[in-house]
């Protein structure tokens, strides 16, 4: 009883000071921006609130740190020209365009990190000035960000991603397992996997290969494409010698090359993507005894970079086999032409297969900010990007489909050719 009388006087007195000193409203906390710095409230906010905001966010995340450095480079090079053509403003230049450059990837691991995605998501998804997110690089990575994002109602727009489960039914769950708001918020510019890994095996044929020793990194974007190539191979009547997942932190591959040359295959196939060793894997398929002459190596669009070659080595990578989920900069036609042309002498450089991809999402962001200018929110904002048909970009004439797909379907066969990927021929 005492204890009870206690407690009651002490909550007397403290509500007495509280009334001595009179009441005020607590000050808001500033907003948080993506990246963590703060933001002014005075600014309507985006996200939620229908009406015309000083200012949004467009945000990308990308592998920054580690080999995929190069390829990435030419994808923000691109956002930012595309964005600095509309002087960085949508709805006639009464709205600002902030752009944020995100790394997914830790310098530990040299790739992109399941954590760093998982922040990057969270982060844009807390920030309601932001209302687009361009990203991410790998399809690993998009399966992080994807549920994150979905539930926040923030449109995703990719440039690389190509895994078939992210929008089609591929693996147990898939895609539903996403989009746990049963609303689709992710799109991507390029082909998905089940065309490119189809085009592989279809490819490998025309080569003249009868028998095929597939590899994968175990990863969701090199496991399903190797999955659909060796589907297609034995359609189309190749003999599929084996199938193994590797360990791509492995420090070689010799003992796995030796196994694979005894069964004397006329090609290896590797699903996956630079990072996880690709470099490594030929030079060890080279180093036993598997010569370009005798046995052929193809991969897809995850090692289609500088920074294979510069892993393997020119004389290893020489002659290999390289799938696109499009064709490469330098064949572009149309307005594509005139933006490589404009991208080389803007940059002085080569852009990597992806920053054409990494400027139409630029572009397809911005068109669907500018017909949202009414209501600039996150549901607009995501049912115009869905909306998008028939749009005239540097890809061509081309729609999203239900799933968020492009119509798309062209793909390219490269090769290394004297230290250089060469464009060979269109593939089907």
């Amino acid at each position: 009883m005492k204890r009870w009388i206690s407690l009651m006087v002490t909550m007397v007195l403290l509500l007495s000071t509280l009334l001595a000193c009179g009441t005020e409203t607590p000050t808001e906390a500033p907003a948080t921006s993506a990246s963590g710095s703060t933001t002014d409230n005075a600014t309507q906010p985006a996200g939620n609130t229908a009406g015309t905001p000083e200012s949004i966010t467009i945000v990308s995340s990308l592998p920054r740190t580690g080999s995929s450095k190069g390829q990435t480079d030419t994808i923000v090079n691109a956002i930012r020209m595309r964005l600095e053509e509309a002087d960085n403003t949508i709805c006639e230049g009464k709205v600002k365009v902030n752009y944020e450059d995100m790394d997914d990837a830790t310098a530990a691991k040299g790739a992109w990190d399941e954590a760093k995605e998982a922040e990057n998501a969270q982060n844009a998804a807390q920030d309601q000035n932001v209302l687009v997110y361009i990203g991410p690089f790998n399809s690993g990575a998009a399966k992080i960000s994807i549920p994150i994002l979905n539930q926040a109602g923030l449109v995703m727009i990719s440039p690389s991603n190509t895994a078939v489960g992210l929008t089609k039914p591929f693996d147990p769950g898939e895609p539903d397992v996403y989009y746990p708001s049963g609303k689709r918020t992710y799109t991507r510019v390029i082909p998905s996997d089940d065309l490119q890994g189809a085009a592989g095996a279809n490819w490998a044929k025309e080569l003249g290969v009868e028998s095929v020793y597939i590899l994968d990194d175990n990863e969701l974007y090199g496991k399903g494409l190797s999955n659909v190539f060796e589907k297609q191979a034995k359609a189309n009547g190749l003999t599929v010698l084996g199938h193994d997942s590797i360990d791509p932190k492995a420090s070689d591959y010799q003992a796995l090359m030796n196994k694979i040359k005894a069964t004397n295959p006329d090609l290896i196939y590797f699903g996956g993507i630079t990072q996880n060793n690709a470099g490594q894997l030929v030079k060890d398929m080279r180093s036993v005894g598997m010569t370009n002459a005798d046995v052929k190596f193809m991969g897809p669009d995850g090692i289609y970079e500088e920074a294979f070659i510069e892993a393997a080595g020119k004389d290893a990578a020489e002659g290999s086999y390289i799938t696109f989920g499009g064709v490469p900069p330098a064949k572009l036609t149309g307005k594509g032409a005139e933006w490589y042309a404009n991208y080389k002498a803007k940059f002085g450089s080569e852009p990597e297969a992806y920053a054409a991809y990494g400027y139409e999402a630029a572009s397809v962001a911005l068109n669907a900010l500018n017909q949202s200018c009414d209501s600039l929110t996150r549901e607009t904002v995501l049912n115009n990007v869905f909306n998008t048909k028939d749009f005239e970009g540097v890809l061509g004439t081309w729609s999203f489909d239900q799933n968020g797909d492009t119509t798309l379907t062209e793909l390219s066969g490269q090769q290394v050719t004297n230290g250089e990927f060469q464009y060979v021929q269109n593939i089907k």
